[in-house]
């Protein structure tokens, strides 16, 4: 399906040492900020402490989330489990304060402004996460990015060739990094839901490149093609996919943008880090990918299988 298609090939790759230099300085600023600053990691990594309390009807998450914080709980977690009317607290460690004394804290802010003749929130579990909790959930959460890593490398090895997988899984880092990199230089809280938005561009990602190295595979075997050079091909199979791109990105980005404007504080980094890995996964899949297969030496032989010779009988 297209909504147009371009007949004359844009020359991305007249411009690719541009694109790559370009993606270099964004690379090491993001690298820069990750190592200066560091991430501003959760209650999920970091440890604190975990409450889950119950109203007699369905309250305003944000009404809570700023009364929590004019009582000093800044970087408090709100957000409805189960049922509308339970709610789960996250806080992260203070001082020297115990669970205990955190609890009832809240409980005091929580219960403020309700008359006597109105039922007031109930504390129905309160428990302490300790910071090695946290390690265990960072150490599985980086498995599982290299483990994801290795299967794209694996798989892109077999389907095309080395230096296409190679290319491929360079610019997904890329993205992954520069993802790290706005939430380092921001300071944007980073969770598991971030994590597995993390992951999810990673190979989200991946499908673009996929799209673009199997256009340029079909367009090396084309007998027609043969007279095109490699950056020639590259800027082929690169126009050739502009409005797939168009229609896949632009649809997933609506349904993102609609989490990030209509989903709340729980969704609202989770869909911001899907959002800055699309932009980035269509830039770095079009002007990082393939760039680099043609700066590692792809060309046709590559994806010519040569036919077998028969040999002769022997009398």
């Amino acid at each position: 399906m297209e909504f147009f298609r371009i007949k004359k090939d844009i020359p991305f790759m007249r411009h690719a040492l541009v694109f790559n230099v370009i993606s270099i300085i964004t690379f090491l600023a993001a690298v820069f900020f990750l190592f200066a600053r560091g991430l501003h990691f959760s209650v999920e990594f970091t440890g604190g402490t975990v409450m889950e309390v119950s109203y007699a009807e369905a309250p305003q998450l944000d009404g809570i989330r700023d009364a929590l914080t004019h009582a000093g709980f800044v970087d408090a977690q709100v957000q409805n489990f189960g049922t509308s009317r339970d709610v789960m607290i996250r806080l992260p460690n203070r001082g020297a304060e115990t669970s205990t004394q955190i609890s009832e804290r809240v409980m005091t802010t929580l219960t403020q402004g309700f008359s006597a003749e109105q039922k007031k929130p109930e504390k129905r579990r309160v428990e302490f996460v300790g910071p090695q909790v946290g390690k265990e959930l960072a150490s599985d959460g980086a498995l599982a990015l290299l483990l994801v890593i290795v299967g794209i490398v694996g798989y892109l090895a077999v389907r095309f060739e080395w230096r296409l997988a190679v290319s491929t899984i360079i610019a997904n880092l890329h993205d992954v990094v520069i993802i790290l990199g706005f939430f380092a230089f921001f300071q944007w809280e980073f969770s598991l839901a971030v994590l597995a938005a993390v992951l999810a561009v990673l190979g989200y990602s991946v499908n673009e490149s996929v799209i673009i190295f199997d256009r340029v595979r079909e367009t090396f075997r084309n007998s027609r093609k043969r007279g095109l050079s490699v950056p020639e091909v590259l800027d082929h199979a690169i126009t050739s996919t502009i409005s797939r791109t168009i229609i896949t990105h632009g649809s997933t980005e609506m349904m993102i943008l609609s989490m990030l404007i209509f989903g709340g504080e729980t969704l609202f980094y989770f869909a911001l880090a899907i959002t800055i890995g699309i932009l980035f996964g269509i830039y770095s899949s079009v002007l990082v990918a393939a760039p680099l297969a043609m700066w590692l030496g792809v060309k046709r032989e590559q994806f010519i299988v040569q036919p077998k010779q028969k040999q002769e009988a022997v009398v």
